[in-house]
């Protein structure tokens, strides 16, 4: 008796836990369909829910202190978005926000198009429940009986084994929240007609997989089936670059599959329909532009977001072989030299950036893009540089800017901005900023900069250097606009230096004297601010070539004042379509000193290696929420 009763409580535990023994929803990779041509995921949702909300951007949005502002956007936002998707839903959006469990991943394919056809792309949303599937079938359920009572067509396809519903869309749907295309005419041709969308979707397990099209849908169905298909997963530079940038369960990642988009274009046939129509400049499209750009050598590119206690990261990567690179991938595969701070970068600095690009290899190939994608447009730079020369050979009869300039840059560029100098919008917007540009013979580089400035507005003439610490600081005027009252033209100067292998340049006279006493004074530099060195330690140190630091509880005090200036607002805001502009006011935000505690410091380093290129982004947590 007691032996039967014991398997009898055996197999009704088996069979009552027989969905949690499901097995488990595959990954987006081995899901999505060999077309993939890009894919945005996050693979736990319940883990992005749980970092989103201890993040410091979260924790400063649901501040008290940001309540007010906060209140109003969200009003705006959920008329704008929430409202309407409800009414064309006929459900509440919280019935559907909070289902996602797992997985949600969005992705774009080829979707059966030949790169020149009518044909869309693929639109695929792939949502893992898991726990949550009753709750998911239950609200599929009443959307269906919802849509149908409304009058809606709906239908059933089998694709794969599996019942898709297929809704069709109507020009009314999503009204103003989806941007529409626009009509596409050819010449001498009738236009097309504009074809009703379709959105395919079925519940399978726990996950909801929605597309535009049964094309779309197809692969993943296949997959979730047994069906042999290729995903993307087995292509061999995405399993590349998962082993190499998607490890340690990042929060989100995506990736673009550069190598299948860019063959596609180049294979599209030329459009001669205006060939024989004159043109003063040759007609770009971009099939001139991918090959000349180097584009077409690139593989891929990838993004992976992690966070942790310490603080955000974000790895950002370009897949292309060393020995294929050409064009803008080669200027921007910077050698492996130090980028780190010199010591004459002061401790109150907000910004600063170094990049050890080769400023002769740039020069050079960026000489055989222009001629690549438009020899008549290398002719023109040829004419404006020879002009340029005549122009300053009236002076200097051996003055050659090729010679001058471009023959003497160096590998090194140094920028750091300062604090702002006041509360106007003006200081605001314009804080003090050294650039430094690392030349050979600065003398000559200086020459050629008084060339080019003299082409475009007349300079004084009895303007002299002016002597400061044994160095001559040149200064000359740059066009800057025209005064609206008067209708004159408004000049402001431009400060020039030579000083330690560098062509020091500012609009601002104080902060290229400061630069000029840095060997003199030994303030604290900046390299020695508090979390910075182990923020750079993160990124691997600071010898790739690329590395760059942003004081964020600065720059967001800046941010924080102008958008409370008015004249700052409105500039924002015209940014925006005008059925935006009253979502932020700004002038409801708080006093800074109530949420500073939420910024703190961000550091980015970028470097090149046999496979790619690298930028890495780290943002400590602030000390305050720690």
């Amino acid at each position: 008796m007691t032996t039967k009763f014991l398997r009898l409580c055996t197999t009704a535990l088996f069979l009552t836990s027989t969905p949690l023994l499901r097995a488990a929803i595959a990954p987006a990779e081995n899901l999505l369909p060999a077309d993939t041509l890009a894919f945005f995921t996050v693979p736990d949702t319940a883990a992005f829910r749980a970092a989103c909300k201890t993040s410091p951007q979260m924790l400063c949005w649901n501040d008290p202190a940001m309540k007010p502002f906060h209140d109003k956007f969200m009003a705006r936002f959920n008329g704008k978005f929430i409202a309407p998707f409800e009414r064309d839903l006929g459900m509440k959006a919280a019935d559907f926000l909070d289902l996602p469990q797992g997985q949600f991943t969005f992705a774009v394919t080829v979707n059966g198009s030949n790169g020149h056809d009518d044909v869309p792309e693929g639109l695929l949303l792939l949502v893992d429940t898991k726990g949550k599937s009753d709750a998911l079938k239950t609200n599929l359920a009443a959307l269906t009986k919802k849509w149908t009572d409304a009058g809606r067509a709906l239908r059933t396809e089998k694709i794969h084994g599996l019942a898709f519903t297929v809704v069709p869309l109507s020009s009314n749907d999503f009204s103003g929240i989806l941007p529409k295309r626009a009509p596409v005419q050819e010449l001498g041709k009738e236009p097309k007609p504009d074809q009703p969308g379709e959105i395919y979707f079925t519940q399978f397990e726990s996950l909801l997989v929605a597309g535009n099209s049964p094309l779309a849908v197809e692969g993943v169905a296949a997959h979730l089936t047994g069906g042999g298909t290729p995903a993307i997963a087995d292509d061999a530079t995405f399993a590349a670059d998962k082993l190499a940038q998607f490890r340690d369960a990042p929060v989100y990642y995506g990736w673009f599959n550069a190598r299948l988009l860019f063959s596609q274009m180049l294979a599209a046939p030329d459009d001669d329909s205006d060939a024989d129509a004159p043109a003063a400049f040759p007609r770009l499209n971009a099939k001139t532009l991918i090959a000349p750009t180097g584009l077409d050598r690139l593989k891929s590119a990838s993004f992976a977001v992690r966070e942790t206690r310490d603080g955000f990261a974000m790895t950002l990567h370009l897949t292309v072989p060393e020995a294929s690179r050409a064009g803008l991938i080669k200027i921007l595969a910077l050698p492996p030299k130090d980028a780190g701070i010199p010591a004459f970068v002061p401790a109150d600095a907000v910004k600063f950036t170094r990049v050890r690009l080769d400023g002769k290899l740039a020069w050079a190939e960026l000489q055989k893009m222009v001629a690549a994608i438009s020899p008549q447009g290398m002719t023109g730079v040829d004419s404006a540089i020879n002009l340029a020369n005549s122009f300053a050979q009236q002076k200097d009869p051996g003055f050659d800017l090729r010679t001058a300039l471009f023959g003497n840059l160096g590998d090194d560029l140094i920028s750091y901005q300062k604090p702002a100098s006041g509360d106007s919008l003006t200081a605001l917007a314009n804080p003090p900023t050294l650039y430094l540009v690392g030349v050979a013979n600065p003398d000559q580089v200086i020459a050629a900069f008084k060339t080019l400035a003299a082409m475009g507005v007349a300079q004084d003439a009895k303007t002299e250097p002016r002597e400061f610490l044994g160095r001559k600081i040149h200064t000359l005027a740059l066009r800057n606009g025209t005064d609206p009252a008067t209708g004159t033209v408004r000049t402001s100067p431009l400060y020039l230096c030579a000083s330690g292998g560098y062509v020091a340049i500012s609009a601002t006279a104080a902060v290229l004297e400061e630069y000029l006493r840095s060997t003199e004074n030994q303030a604290k530099p900046l390299r020695e601010n508090a979390g910075l060195a182990e923020a750079a330690q993160r990124l691997g140190g600071t010898g790739g070539g690329l590395f760059g630091f942003e004081n964020q509880r600065e720059t967001m005090r800046v941010t924080f004042k102008a958008f409370k200036n008015p004249a700052g607002a409105s500039s924002v805001m015209k940014l925006f379509p005008a059925a935006f502009r009253d979502w932020a006011d700004f002038s409801l935000l708080p006093d800074y000193a109530q949420v500073q505690k939420y910024f703190y410091l961000s550091v980015y380093a970028g470097k090149a290696d046999d496979a790619g290129l690298t930028l890495n982004v780290f943002s400590p947590r602030p000390p305050a929420l720690n």
